[in-house]
Order: structure tokens, then C-alpha cells, then sequence
């Protein structure tokens, strides 16, 4: 018998924080700039970096968490069966937790037993474990840490099944996965649905990110005689045989020094799945339906840094690798998804058992061929397939109730197309309700219903941002008819005409919010640009405006800093990073900050403190605390004994001065 309840599931939590209310501007190209050997055939080549550079707006930075943890319930959600448990947390995405196989008291998933977040994902904030559904933009997706929509539903036979979705704001579309878990399956299904409900292409990415342990013993199988990957120190994206692209058996991932990945090519006429196996060839295995066509394995190496980065996302004991499934062959391209199609695939979550001494044999093939035949034996492809199309009902259908509750701009979407009699682009059996709005919402939605946003005060911050095309053409109405707008309405029309790439018209809309009210927001909007046009002198000066304006936040007085370093202007930075308040100058970034103001003009007492710091929100790939580590060692010997700092003096402190395990991130080396 399948059953759908709520359970309480409490584990030590950190607390994420409020949002950094400074928009992240987009750069001035779409596509990402990526290596490739020249053995990457053609039609591989063609969309690698299409549409992958960094947007996080309408979103902010989720970086106001630390280490400290403390028990926290979460609100879970159980999906369960005669064989297996399944346990998701809508606050957190929809992220599926823990897949239990009942029939052998099994953890099919490496399940993290924190809550633990960490600079990795577009946001920053960002936790290991589970499953979790990465679409719209590279990097995690944007509500990774967030709550969504969950929804009791039925299944093809009736029984109880589970909806997560969503509106993403980014390209303005619904997405929702379906889980079903018939009575007596062993595999728990997830079924993905996409729209898009524009007229015109999206560039669209899906990638299910899932977390298994990390093990000696454990090795990854996946229908391919290659995968494209870097060689190590190389940074190029190569096509390079299986099992061993790097000099090593990557398919035991202990085996890697440093951190790395595998994009599988498997053939278009092969099942696509991915497996991990113990010793006794048993383990989960991750199938879909053909339109999931991508497969990956992710894993942090075993160098110093690597096992920093484990410990950092969980604690002893709880290591992982990942492996993936996408819509795309790589991680590095999007798919076009033409205007008004919806796109649905099936993915089978259960688990494995080869024989082992197969799964483990030298002949790669020969290994991955065993675990194929195995999976057609549980699951045949065509079952799978046939499973999918009967889904297919239940996808459109109506949910039951409403279990959980995300943010409410997707009601503010449904909202906004009433108003103007436009046909919604969110189908009926996504119900945002209305109760959903808050204040974020209500900001705009007096846009909408009133003309004008709700007024705020300076002091009270920005609020959300926009930068959906509709909403702008109504904030351009709203300032034009009023006569100029309020400060307000030009700061976030400037944000709007910023990330459109507009930005002569940006600077004009945040000038005008100064002359109207003076305000942290804009001077700090207008300092970006000036530094992005190369006017540095012009941006210090707006940065100080903006943090004399006030409020005087932590976001503003850390971009200030950094930038009086990026200028060579230390012996400000330090004076000014010392006099701040006590909770804003113990920050981590700006105790960083602080650290390298102070080396440049020999206050070391300004350093040394720093290598005995926690530090939470290092970015992924980040080397500035062992960068600092060696400079400050390098500049102190050389003041001491009176010799310059050249390559023999490098050469020495790397050699006698190894870095101390807490604040070495580095990903390839050390």
C-alpha cells in the first residue's frame, strides 16, 4: 500500500539568513567562453557555452548564513511503499532527502545529516545530499534552499503520488515534477514536466543532481565507452576513454587527486542511466526515458582541499560523489526549447544488484554491459516508456490539496496576465493562490492594481526586484505618466534597464531616484556601472555615498572594501574596515578584506588572526585564504630577513609553510 504524510525531520541546522538586497547585474555576454580539444566532434561542439553566463536577477544572494548550527524541524513529506521510503522537503526545493530500500534496509542516497549551507550554487547558499532539481540556469537551481509547491496527486492506479512546482522568474516558466510510487515497485519514479509558454525559443537546462556515498569500494557504471572531460591542469574540455581519462580508474573516485568531472558520451540508441555498486555489485541506479540524455559523475578528489569540501558540506563520515542526469550531453549547453512545447521525461530512482566480480572486473565493457542487462531485467526500457506515456493523465490533472507552500509570484503571474486578459502561461493543475502574496509581491502588485509601487523608504531597502519584460513596459507607463516617478520606481526601472543591457538609461533612472530621495541603493547601482565602464575613481566616491547615505549594511561596507583593494587603496581599506561596527567588521568576507589591505602596507596583526577563522561562505574553486596564507608568510620573512620576495622565497613557503586544513579549499592542488 502507497502512502503520502508528513513527518517532522529534525537535524542540526544553520540558519540561512535574510538575502543580500544588492542586485547581481548580468555581464555583457550570454554564452560562457569554454576550451575544447579539438577531438570533440562538431555536432557536440555546437551549443557547448550557449546561454550559460552568470544571471542571478530577479534573485538575490542567499548569503547571510554561517556555521552555527542548531536543531531545526524541517517539514518533510514521505512518499512510501511495501519496499521503499522516500522523504522530501519542500522548504528546500522539493529536494529528496533519503531513499530507503525497505526490503534490505538499504540507503539508496547519501543523505547528509545537516543542514549545512555553502558558497557552491547561483545564489551562494547551497547544501549537499539527496537529490536535488537543477533547471533554468547553471550553477543549482536558484530556490535550491528555498520552499516550493508540493501537492498531493493520484498515480495511474490510483494511488497517492506527489507534485513539487514551481514558477521560475528568470524565463517566466512552470516547471513541476511528478513522484509516483505504485504499490510494490522498487523504483521510486519522478516525472518532469517543462512549458514554455512564449512564443519565442528558451534556452533550456534540466539536470537532476543526485548524492551517493563516497567510497574505496564504490564504483560508478555508465553505458559509455568515453566521456568528455579536463584533463587534469589542462582546462580543457577533452573526449577521453573510459575508465581511466585521467591516468587513474575514475570509476572509483577515490582514486582522483583533485576534484573532477565525467560527461558520459553514450550512444543515442543506448538506454541512458548511471549506477554506483558496492562490493557485492549492489547499488542505486538512476534510468529515465529518453529525452534525459545527459549522464554525469562529479567528485571532490581526495587532495587536501577536496576533503576540505566534504567536511565543509556535512561532517565525518558523510562524503559524497554525484551523479547526473540532463537534458543536454553536458552541463555546459542548453537545449532550445521552442515556443508553446512542453517537454516531459520519466526517471527511475531504485536499486541495482550485478554480479560483482563483474561490476568490478577489469573489462569496463564487459561491466557496464552486466549492469545493463540487469536493469533490463527489472525495469525493462519499454515498461518504463509505457509508464511514462500512462503518466501522462496525471500530469495534467488537478491536484487534491495544496501540502506546502512556495513563494507568491507565480499568483502574481496569474495576476498580471488577468489583468490584461492575456492567456496565462501557467496551466490550471499549478494552483498559486493568491493567499500565497506577500509583501514582496504586494509591492508590485500595486504596480499592477494601483499604477505605482508601494511606496518604501530608503531605510526600508529595495525590496524584490523585476526584470520580466511585461513588468518593465508597466513601470515605464507608471513613471512617464506620473511625471518622473518616485525614487522608488526609477531605482528599480534602472535595474530593469541595466540587466536589458540599457545602461545609459539605467544610469539616467538611478540618477533621478538620487535627486529624488538619496538613497544607498542607487549610488551603489551607479558605482557598478562606473567601475564596469572603467571609471574606478568615479565608483569609490559613489560607494562612500552609498554607505553614508545608509542604511549601513553589511553588503554595502563589503563592496566598498573590496573595491579600495581592487584600487591599491589599502591604507584606506584598513581604516575603514577598523572602524566599522563590530557585526558588520567581524564578517568573514571583510575580515578577508582586511587581511589583504593589511599586508599590502605591513600590518600584520591584521593578518595572523585570520588563519585561525571558521569560514563559511569560501566560494566554490575559491584560493584567497591560502593565496593569503602564502603572501602573508612570503611578505613577513622578507621584512624579517631583508630579502625580496622572488621565486626561491615562493619556493620556500610552499615548502615550510604548508597551509593549515581549515582554510585550504584549493580543488586541484595542495
Amino acid at each position: 500500500m502507497t502512502e503520502l504524510f508528513f513527518e517532522p525531520y529534525e537535524i542540526p541546522a544553520a540558519d540561512l539568513g535574510g538575502e543580500n538586497p544588492l542586485p547581481v547585474f548580468r555581464g555583457d555576454k550570454d554564452d560562457l567562453e569554454i576550451q575544447l580539444a579539438d577531438n570533440v566532434p562538431e555536432e557536440e561542439r555546437r551549443r557547448i557555452g550557449c546561454a550559460l553566463a552568470d544571471r542571478v536577477l530577479p534573485y538575490c544572494m542567499q548569503d547571510g548564513y554561517t556555521r552555527v548550527r542548531r536543531p531545526r524541524a524541517f517539514r518533510t513529506l514521505i512518499l512510501e511503499n511495501e519496499r521503499l521510503r522516500a522523504r522530501f522537503a519542500p522548504e528546500l526545493g522539493g529536494r529528496l532527502l533519503s531513499l530507503i530500500d525497505k526490503t534490505e534496509d538499504r540507503e539508496l542516497l547519501e543523505r547528509n545529516p545537516v543542514f549545512q549551507p555553502c558558497n557552491v550554487a547561483i545564489r551562494n547558499a547551497w547544501i549537499s545530499g539527496g537529490v536535488e532539481w537543477n533547471t533554468s540556469q547553471l550553477g543549482h537551481y536558484f530556490l535550491t534552499v528555498s520552499p516550493v509547491f508540493a501537492a498531493r496527486i493520484r498515480g495511474v492506479n490510483g494511488e497517492p503520488a506527489l507534485r513539487i512546482y514551481e514558477w521560475d522568474r528568470l524565463h517566466c516558466f512552470p516547471w513541476q515534477i511528478d513522484f509516483l510510487l505504485p504499490e510494490g515497485s522498487r523504483f521510486l519514479f519522478a516525472r518532469p514536466r517543462i512549458i514554455n509558454p512564449h512564443t519565442d525559443t528558451l534556452p533550456m537546462y534540466w539536470w537532476s543532481n543526485i548524492a551517493v556515498p563516497e567510497h574505496p569500494e564504490l564504483r560508478t557504471l555508465a553505458p559509455a565507452a568515453d566521456a568528455l572531460s579536463h584533463p587534469p591542469g589542462t582546462g580543457i574540455l577533452t573526449v577521453l576513454p573510459m575508465p581511466s581519462p585521467a591516468g587513474y580508474d575514475m570509476s572509483y573516485p577515490t582514486n582522483a587527486p583533485g576534484a573532477g568531472e565525467a560527461f558520459f558520451r553514450i550512444p543515442a540508441e543506448q538506454r541512458k542511466w548511471i549506477a554506483q555498486v558496492d562490493r557485492q555489485g549492489k547499488g542505486l541506479v538512476h534510468a529515465s526515458t529518453s529525452r534525459l540524455m545527459g549522464r554525469k559523475m562529479f567528485f571532490w578528489g581526495m587532495n587536501q582541499g577536496g576533503r576540505r569540501w566534504q567536511e565543509q558540506l556535512s561532517v565525518d563520515g558523510h562524503a559524497y560523489i554525484e551523479l547526473q542526469g540532463g537534458l543536454a550531453r553536458t552541463q555546459l549547453e542548453t537545449v532550445p526549447m521552442p515556443g508553446g512545447e512542453r517537454w516531459s521525461w520519466t526517471e527511475a530512482y531504485g536499486m541495482l544488484s550485478v554480479a560483482p566480480e563483474t561490476a568490478h572486473g577489469e573489462d569496463w565493457e564487459r561491466a557496464w554491459r552486466a549492469a545493463d542487462a540487469a536493469l533490463e531485467q527489472i525495469l525493462p526500457r519499454k515498461e518504463l516508456e509505457d509508464l511514462h506515456a500512462r503518466c501522462e493523465s496525471c500530469a495534467s490533472a488537478a491536484p487534491e490539496e495544496v501540502l506546502a507552500f512556495g513563494a507568491g509570484w507565480g499568483a502574481l503571474e496569474l495576476r498580471r496576465a488577468a489583468q490584461i486578459g492575456q492567456r496565462p502561461g501557467i496551466p490550471p493543475e499549478l494552483p498559486f493562490p493568491d493567499s500565497t502574496i506577500g509583501d514582496d509581491e504586494r509591492m508590485w502588485l500595486s504596480l499592477l492594481e494601483r499604477g505605482a509601487l508601494a511606496a518604501r523608504e530608503p531605510v526600508q531597502g529595495p525590496g524584490a526586484y523585476m526584470v520580466q519584460p511585461e513588468w518593465r513596459t508597466i513601470l515605464e507607463a507608471s513613471v512617464r505618466n506620473s511625471g518622473g516617478g518616485d525614487w522608488l520606481s526609477c531605482l528599480h526601472l534602472g535595474v530593469m534597464r541595466m540587466e536589458a543591457r540599457d545602461t545609459d538609461a539605467a544610469r539616467e533612472a538611478w540618477e533621478r531616484s538620487i535627486a529624488l530621495a538619496p538613497n544607498a541603493w542607487a549610488y551603489r547601482n551607479l558605482a557598478v556601472l562606473a567601475e564596469r565602464r572603467g571609471d574606478t575613481e568615479r565608483a569609490v566616491k559613489l560607494l562612500k555615498q552609498a554607505w553614508d547615505a545608509g542604511p549601513k549594511v553589511r553588503p554595502v561596507a563589503q563592496e566598498y572594501a573590496d573595491l579600495l583593494n581592487r584600487t591599491g587603496q589599502y591604507a584606506e581599506a584598513v581604516d575603514f574596515i577598523s572602524a566599522l561596527p563590530e557585526n558588520i567588521r567581524g564578517h568573514e568576507r571583510l575580515l578577508i578584506a582586511l587581511a589583504r589591505a593589511a599586508l599590502k602596507t605591513g600590518r600584520f596583526e591584521h593578518v595572523e588572526g585570520i588563519f585561525d577563522t571558521e569560514f563559511a561562505q569560501i566560494r566554490e574553486c575559491e584560493t584567497s585564504l591560502t593565496d593569503l596564507w602564502f603572501a602573508y608568510h612570503e611578505n613577513r620573512i622578507a621584512d624579517a630577513e631583508g630579502i625580496p620576495v622572488d621565486d626561491a622565497l615562493r619556493e620556500r613557503v610552499r615548502r615550510e609553510h604548508v597551509p593549515p586544513r581549515n582554510i585550504d579549499f584549493r580543488m586541484s592542488a595542495g
